[in-house]
């Protein structure tokens, strides 16, 4: 082989990398010759700041085992960082991460606008939707994009949508869609309905009976379970507990699975296996829909679990997940515009071309009619991943991912 032959392919990487600092490096790779010093100047670093504004207070749980890390979501979020630099070294891009507290009913915009003030043009909102609602408008009136990664309410996608907040937490509906398909695939049809007597739960339980009325399940009772404000883990012990749940669940007509929506963790973590009859039990307790699962390791799940214990000490929760893909997203983004232009970049992320891989089978993408990220839903107990939705044969006509939750023909959601 002649010398020209190692000078023509470090001329065509050289086009490749579309830069020339790249272009050194691999012609030393290539030919083993140092490159010639030249006057040309050292490249500009892009710094791209990512805020992140959590609403946090330590929690309370009904078992220790779901009491969730100091850290849940951010974990994940500075992960992605770096997964984000190690491709944007390449392009002279650097991304840092600012995190921002408030507590769970404080109001966030004093918060916000001090990431903004650092210059943070991306922030990762783990908000309520109160909260996220509050800094909406002047996020959008100051070119910030946001990206919802707590909130599940569907109002944030429909009559409260925001053409400025991108949402990759999944919402109630999809959740409820998720579990409805795979009871109904296994011919599971008939249910009980267990809620709390706070918001959240039911809501939660306004989107299983939406699931049941567009899949084909039947909710034969409903029972409310109201808080009565006990200390919950010390006012009660497991033979009062087993006898509670038994008698609220005596009188429940024929059923296949009991379905518990209990967002505010009062009761159910108590129903498995303590119902009067043996059912099986799904919703927030037993069977529970997510977005990610700390089991989860087909499609590469493996290596981003091992990556992500490597890094932090601990398994990949939902909401890690969540914030990792939020990151990734702006990262890819980034990468694709070439820039830290917030208008470009959410511009980017609305079209055909944007995608973002998160270990899911497919690459995910946002609905454009309400900004919700597409994505599967893992079926999981504490141990495993049993199933994933959409379920085989719920067929669509854009892409079976809009099975789960409010579809276009349905939206009430009008971007501004």
């Amino acid at each position: 082989m002649t010398s020209a032959v190692p000078g023509t392919l470090a001329a065509f990487l050289c086009l490749f990398f579309q830069t020339a600092d790249i272009a050194d490096v691999v012609a030393q790779e290539v030919t083993g010759k140092q490159p010639v010093a030249t006057d040309r100047p050292e490249r500009k670093i892009t710094e791209i700041r990512i805020g992140y504004l959590r609403a946090y207070a330590p929690q309370l749980a009904l078992s220790l085992l779901d009491l969730p890390p100091r850290d849940e979501g951010v974990a994940g979020a500075n992960v992605a960082i770096g997964d984000n630099n190690t491709t944007g070294k390449f392009l002279s891009q650097k991304f840092s991460l600012d995190i921002a507290e408030v507590k769970p009913d404080a109001e966030a915009v004093q918060a916000f606008n001090d990431l903004i003030a650092k210059g943070d043009r991306y922030v990762v909102a783990d908000l309520s939707a109160r909260q996220l609602l509050s800094i909406a408008d002047i996020a959008r009136d100051k070119g910030v994009l946001l990206f919802n990664v707590g909130a599940t309410d569907d109002s944030l996608r429909e009559e409260d949508c925001r053409i400025n907040i991108f949402h990759v937490a999944p919402t109630r509906s999809m959740l409820a869609d998720a579990l409805a398909q795979y009871l109904v695939v296994k011919k599971w049809p008939n249910w009980v309905l267990l809620y709390g007597s706070h918001e959240q739960d039911h809501l939660y339980a306004d989107a299983l009976r939406r699931a049941a009325a567009r899949f084909g399940g039947q909710i034969v009772a409903e029972k409310e379970f109201k808080d009565t404000g006990t200390a919950r883990r010390t006012d009660t012990g497991a033979t009062q507990i087993q006898q509670q749940i038994s008698v609220f669940t005596q009188d429940l007509p024929e059923h296949d699975v009991v379905l518990v929506a209990d967002e505010s963790e009062v009761f159910g973590t108590y129903v498995p296996y303590r119902t009067w009859t043996p059912r099986l039990v799904a919703g927030t307790a037993g069977l529970v829909a997510s977005s990610w699962h700390p089991a989860s390791e087909q499609w590469g799940g493996i290596q981003m679990q091992s990556r992500f214990l490597r890094t932090t000490g601990r398994r990949m929760l939902s909401k890690d997940m969540s914030a990792w893909t939020a990151v990734r997203a702006v990262g890819e983004a980034s990468t694709r515009t070439n820039g830290d232009d917030p208008k470009k970049i959410g511009d980017y992320i609305r079209s055909d071309d944007f995608s973002v891989a998160a270990f899911k089978g497919q690459k995910l993408t946002f609905r454009k009619w309400n900004h919700q990220l597409r994505q599967p839903i893992l079926l999981g107990d504490t141990k495993s991943v049993v199933s994933t939705s959409p379920q085989e044969g719920y067929l669509h006509q854009i892409s079976e991912l809009d099975t789960l939750g409010i579809d276009q023909p349905e939206t009430k959601c009008i971007l501004k």
